[in-house]
């Protein structure tokens, strides 16, 4: 009876003198991993106050850096005709050709130059008129990373230019609360004035890499508002069958009844522009906290109107678009 009476005294100084859970082992494997990476990160940037250093034709360098990390804030100020058109490109790891190229509206869900202001959630908004854009992109980059500013057509040189841009290195990138490949970076797809026939399925979008949406743009005038009668359609990993997204253009950037309460901004998706006597529109839609990934590639697709079976939804005529799609892919 002693000797079993003692036995849980013993077996307690074993497990402390000899501490054999592979559970604790992992807790501190990763404490020490949580700590390195909280080491390595370092914050850096730049800004630029009132300086006139855009001219018509010519790029500018607003920021350089080498190392490893990802972009996380831009912010834009000045004030002169077609601010909106200024072009912004993102050059990764040395690239000759950007795979960050926009308009500074339309690189922030702005369609035809709508003046609206203010307006924001965390990842982009416009405070100001005209300017005041501002997003929080996260734009990873391996070895380097260099933004450039450049006058859209017919705009006078050498206006007052402001701009910030800071980002920290070996910083993660996370969508849907999933870490992304180290590999992983940012492109832009994008389709300028392209004039849809009457109920055509179009490409936004066509890769054949791994990645996931983060992000739709689509700006678009036509004769009435029945193109918004438009599924949009993803074909993933090369499937002929494509994954409906939404039943009707507006709610896929989760609008309803043809955008017949006006503007709106949420985290997810938002109403930048809406003009009934013209019939244009312009809105954003981020995929981030509502993931769509892809290990074999994507094609993303809109139509002009929408047809089932011989049922046509109002009567959509030709439609001229503009459209922005962000990607991560690997």
């Amino acid at each position: 009876m002693r000797s079993l009476k003692a036995l849980p005294l013993l077996l307690f100084v074993i497990i402390c003198l000899f501490p054999f859970s592979g559970k604790g082992q992992n807790t501190n494997t990763k404490k020490s991993d949580e700590i390195f990476s909280l080491n390595s990160l370092k914050t850096f940037g730049t800004a630029g106050k009132e300086k006139k250093l855009l001219t018509a034709g010519k790029e500018a360098e607003l920021f350089q850096y080498k190392g490893k990390g990802c972009l996380t804030h831009m912010w834009f100020g000045g004030d002169w005709p077609g601010y909106e058109k200024t072009r912004l490109r993102i050059y990764v790891d040395g690239e000759v050709v950007p795979s960050i190229n926009m308009e500074m509206g339309l690189g922030h869900g702005i369609g035809f130059n709508d003046t609206n202001a203010p307006w924001g959630i965390s990842k982009m908004g416009k405070t100001g008129h005209p300017s005041g854009i501002y997003n929080t992109y996260r734009i990873p980059f391996g070895k380097s990373v260099r933004v450039t500013a450049q006058l859209g057509i017919g705009v006078k040189d050498n206006p007052e230019f402001w701009w910030i841009i800071r980002g920290s290195e070996n910083l993660p990138v996370t969508i849907g609360g999933i870490k992304l490949p180290e590999e992983a970076r940012l492109k832009l797809y994008k389709r300028e004035n392209y004039l849809a026939k009457r109920l055509e399925e179009f490409d936004l979008c066509k890769t054949t890499k791994a990645g996931c949406l983060y992000q739709v743009m689509i700006a678009a005038r036509s004769e009435n508002l029945n193109f918004l009668e438009a599924i949009m359609r993803a074909y993933i990993n090369g499937k002929e069958k494509p994954l409906l997204l939404s039943s009707g253009l507006e709610d896929y950037f989760l609008g309803t009844y043809y955008f017949n309460r006006g503007k709106y901004s949420t985290p997810v998706a938002g109403l930048t522009h809406i003009d009934e006597k013209d019939n244009s529109f312009s809105a954003y839609r981020f995929h981030d906290d509502d993931p769509v990934f892809f290990q074999k590639g994507i094609r993303l697709t809109t139509r002009c109107g929408e047809q089932e079976g011989d049922k046509i939804f109002g009567d959509p005529k030709e439609t001229m678009y503009t459209t922005y799609v962000w990607t991560y892919e690997w």
